[in-house]
């Protein structure tokens, strides 16, 4: 197994792997007791040679890799990209490009929302990937032999699945399909967690303004607090702990003991008073500048059924063109546009209107119906002529 261990053998191979056209990546991290995810392992394979390169080893400085992930000259291949490129982007403020998601390829080219990296390098490689080490402790030394197999295996068949993945959508026209998500996972912003919007990834239906205001300063505050010693969220504050403070509004040291998982020694601490004082801006501030929780869009009466309908539709065109339901509309989006011709969704331009938007309209005004023929369900187009024709 090739581990590489220190700096002289991580600059040569990184310099090798410079005039590639494509390397595949991976990461094994841990994340249980951090807040940042702990790098411990690099994965990286070129069309010849393959290395697992210790993040953890003594003096190892990961520039090489660094500048390696940024040539632009070079395409870089990871499957379902978005951790691994939040530790790059944490490591370095830039995502690596150009990119490749081999996830996302394979819902383009229609193995299902969410493809798994086993199932493409099965159907695509021949491989069978031995699990077994998924979780084990990567930032344990010595790395077993065990681990190390597993580890490459995430890049070496990579190599096979990238390219046949390529050939697919290259064949089939559907480039553009998959520029479409990679500008997503290559803009920073995406990786990138604004403390003031903490509060949104908190499960709440509803509140009151200074319910709200609450809310944002205390989820603030513990992400702030968070980041800063290294620790996960939950550690400083759980969820059901913030909310409940939200609601209740404790100004005191007595009333916030009384918040359910906390208790009088930490009311009494840094961390109690740090909540107090989170309250008092929240109750101090106006009710202008109060975050507000997104619209919901309740279904009119009645459109129920016509939802279901191009449900129906959607997942046809899709399994007739090959192609995740997922990354061409989702429920919402269905919902949307069962009750607005006009909605302002993905699925209305582009080439996800051609394969469904403009049918979906066509069904819900009535130029085309849904039949069953046998155990199949077909498209009837009623706008042809007076009498309905099938497809």
């Amino acid at each position: 197994m090739n581990l590489i261990t220190t700096p002289g053998e991580l600059e040569a191979f990184c310099a090798r792997l410079a005039t590639a056209d494509f390397v595949t990546v991976d990461t094994e991290f841990l994340r249980d007791k951090t807040y940042w995810p702990q790098l411990c392992l690099v994965q990286v394979a070129g069309p010849d040679e393959a290395a697992a390169i210790d993040a953890l080893a003594p003096g190892l400085d990961l520039k090489p890799l660094l500048d390696l992930l940024a040539n632009e000259k070079v395409l870089k291949v990871f499957h379902a990209a978005r951790q691994d490129i939040e530790i790059f982007v944490n490591l370095t403020g830039a995502v690596p490009k150009p990119l490749f998601d081999s996830q996302v390829a394979g819902m383009v080219c229609g193995y299902g929302d969410a493809v798994s990296y086993e199932t493409l390098a099965t159907k695509l490689a021949g491989a069978k990937i031995d699990k077994s080490s998924r979780f084990t402790d990567w930032a344990h030394r010595p790395l077993t032999e065990r681990q190390l197999v597993y580890a490459l295996a995430d890049v070496t068949y990579l190599r096979t699945v990238y390219e046949k993945l390529k050939a697919k959508i290259e064949k089939s026209g559907r480039m553009e399909w998959l520029a479409d998500e990679m500008a997503l996972l290559t803009e920073p912003g995406t990786y990138r967690v604004d403390p003031s919007d903490a509060w949104k990834r908190l499960k709440t239906r509803g509140g009151n303004k200074k319910f709200l205001s609450i809310l944002k300063e205390l989820a603030a505050w513990r992400e702030l607090a968070a980041q800063s010693r290294d620790i996960p969220r939950g550690r400083i504050l759980r969820d059901e702990s913030l909310l409940e403070i939200a609601a209740h509004a404790p100004t005191t040291i007595d009333d916030l003991a009384r918040i359910r998982g906390l208790g009088r020694s930490v009311a009494e601490g840094k961390l109690g008073s740090d909540m107090i004082a989170c309250v008092e801006r929240g109750l101090a501030s106006p009710e202008t500048s109060a975050p507000e929780l997104p619209a919901r869009n309740d279904l009119p009466p009645g459109l129920g059924p016509l939802v279901d309908l191009l449900r129906v539709l959607l997942k046809l065109r899709c399994e007739e063109n090959d192609v995740a339901q997922k990354l061409v509309a989702n429920g919402e989006q269905l919902e949307m546009i069962a009750a607005d011709d006009h909605a302002e969704v993905p699925v209305m331009t582009g080439w996800r209107f051609e394969l469904f938007g403009k049918d979906a309209l066509a069904l819900k005004h009535g130029k085309l119906a849904l039949t069953a023929q046998g155990k199949r369900i077909k498209v009837v187009d009623l706008s042809a002529s007076e009498s309905p024709t099938a497809e």
